[in-house]
């Protein structure tokens, strides 16, 4: 599988990475941990070297899946993240940086995740929801750095709330971070509007989420698609969504001359497709999965003129904040 620079990191990922939210068996409903751990396993057997979870993922069940695997394989390198101290997806306005990540708090996270990974240090530590209000706020930073003294994590970065591109663009001017990770698909293009040149000209790597708009741009997800009772997906693709869906896959279909066997695949060489973009964090619950998703890993994008062509596909919409998911 073919590698990128994690920004100034110096960390070589995968281009496909492994989204570990699915296997934390809550909100995405069906996973099983045997069939995840033969998923994590085959991930790494095929080469694939970075996995991304956090603290929230199941109450901590993803972190001990992923750390039973990574012991067994010490190269792989492991993200997770910090969540909020105010439990608030994604941050809200007027709240404070000492609300939200005291340093106390940060440090206590980051002891949990590394207790439910099994592991001596984290690779990639994480805020799971930011506001560029806090850049200068607060004792979280000093947190990190006493993280970073003490060999507890390796390297720091944020997860950008959901379509907020921007906010996070002041933290990577002021060079604390090291990494960003946002939503960035054929639908929502708004990292290339300002965040994806800022981490370019700052080195800031970055990690991709949400490339097949949680299915959507997979083409598997028909009006006729029902999910299980609790899957959080009911509510994402609720109302007339996936109807309303069908016309813009279809419209991409014409417009690219491809099939809907296609779609996962152009989807995700699209957002490869962008020299920011140092890796692609995709859910893979089955080894099915992960044998056709790494097989992208291979250093090719998409041709320019689909990429010119997919550009006038942007659909800016925010079906978390709609569905009531925040």
């Amino acid at each position: 599988m073919h590698k990128r620079t994690l920004g100034q990191t110096g960390l070589g990922v995968t281009e496909i990475g492994y989204g570990a939210w699915g296997i934390g068996q809550s909100m995405w409903i069906g996973a099983e941990d045997t069939e995840s751990l033969n998923a994590l396993r085959r991930y790494v057997e095929l080469g694939g070297n970075f996995i991304d979870t956090a603290l929230v993922y199941g109450d901590g069940h993803s972190e001990r899946l992923v750390g039973q695997v990574v012991r067994e394989h010490p190269h792989v390198l492991v993200a997770t993240k910090v969540p909020p101290k105010n439990f608030l997806w994604p941050a809200r306005k007027r709240t404070t940086a000492q609300e939200t990540y005291p340093g106390e708090h940060v440090m206590a996270c980051t002891e949990q995740s590394l207790k439910n990974l099994g592991l001596p240090h984290i690779d990639l530590q994480q805020f799971h929801v930011w506001d560029d209000s806090w850049t200068d706020q607060g004792d979280w930073l000093e947190a990190i750095g006493q993280l970073k003294k003490e060999g507890k994590i390796r390297h720091f970065g944020i997860s950008i709330n959901d379509h907020q591109a921007s906010n996070g663009v002041k933290l990577v001017e002021s060079g604390q971070v090291e990494s960003v990770q946002v939503i960035y698909n054929v639908f929502d293009q708004s990292p290339q509007d300002r965040l994806l040149d800022a981490c370019l000209e700052h080195n800031v790597g970055v990690i991709v989420r949400v490339a097949l708009d949680e299915g959507g741009l997979t083409g598997k997800i028909t009006p006729a698609t029902e999910f299980p009772r609790e899957d959080w997906r009911n509510h994402y693709f609720g109302g007339n969504r996936k109807t309303e869906l069908q016309t813009h896959l279809q419209a991409i279909e014409q417009d690219l001359g491809i099939n809907t066997e296609q779609l996962p695949e152009t989807a995700l060489r699209f957002v490869l497709s962008h020299p920011a973009v140092s890796t692609v964090i995709v859910g893979m619950r089955s080894v099915r999965n992960v044998e056709r998703n790494v097989q992208l890993a291979d250093g090719q994008g998409l041709p320019r003129e689909q990429v010119q062509k997919l550009y006038g596909h942007r659909w800016d919409r925010n079906w978390y904040a709609e569905a009531g998911t925040d």
